[in-house]
């Protein structure tokens, strides 16, 4: 669906046996992708919610799922980038809130994502006995990978933020 058939199906009426069945999809999706389930259900859900923000109780009661559940998860979801916690105005409930660009904010963060996982392997090559050696090469190899994906990112962020500008024009 492009940003043009969204926008022209924005009046549509909410349906909420389409939105549970998209938030049990869409979590599917994401853990068979490699996220943890709960969190991928939390995710799916704020995703779904008209304003985006949900207290635990809410997120519990919308998954049918304990607190504990929802506590783990919401913090699996702040360490990726995916969700803030706020304070609930005048209470002292916290609230969780989707990030309009949460695919942007995790998948753009490199520097949490790749750039410790490069240090690690690179610091393992003279472990190994150097790039000469065969798993030497192989982790320089890696160390080569991530730093090209860590290039590529920075180009992809800047390319999405005139795109997403354009977006805002066209909709504002």
């Amino acid at each position: 669906m492009t940003a043009g058939e969204v926008a022209a199906d924005s009046a549509a009426e909410r349906d909420d046996r389409a939105v549970a069945a998209f938030v049990e999809r869409l979590g599917g999706v994401l853990a068979a992708a490699g996220l943890p389930a709960m969190p991928s259900r939390v995710f799916a859900v704020l995703m779904a919610d008209e304003d985006g923000r949900m207290t635990a109780a809410e997120l519990a009661e919308a998954l049918a799922v304990s607190p504990a559940a929802i506590s783990g998860a919401v913090r699996y979801l702040q360490q990726v980038r995916m969700l803030r916690r706020e304070r609930e105005r005048g209470s002292r409930r916290d609230v969780f809130v989707v990030l309009d660009d949460a695919w942007h904010d995790m998948m753009i963060s490199h520097e949490q994502a790749y750039l410790p996982i490069r240090d690690a392997i690179a610091s393992g090559v003279a472990g190994v006995g150097g790039s000469g050696t065969t798993a030497g090469a192989r982790l320089a190899l890696s160390v080569e990978f991530l730093e090209f994906i860590s290039a590529e990112m920075d180009r992809i962020a800047t390319r999405w933020e005139a795109r997403r500008a354009g977006l805002a024009e066209l909709t504002g």
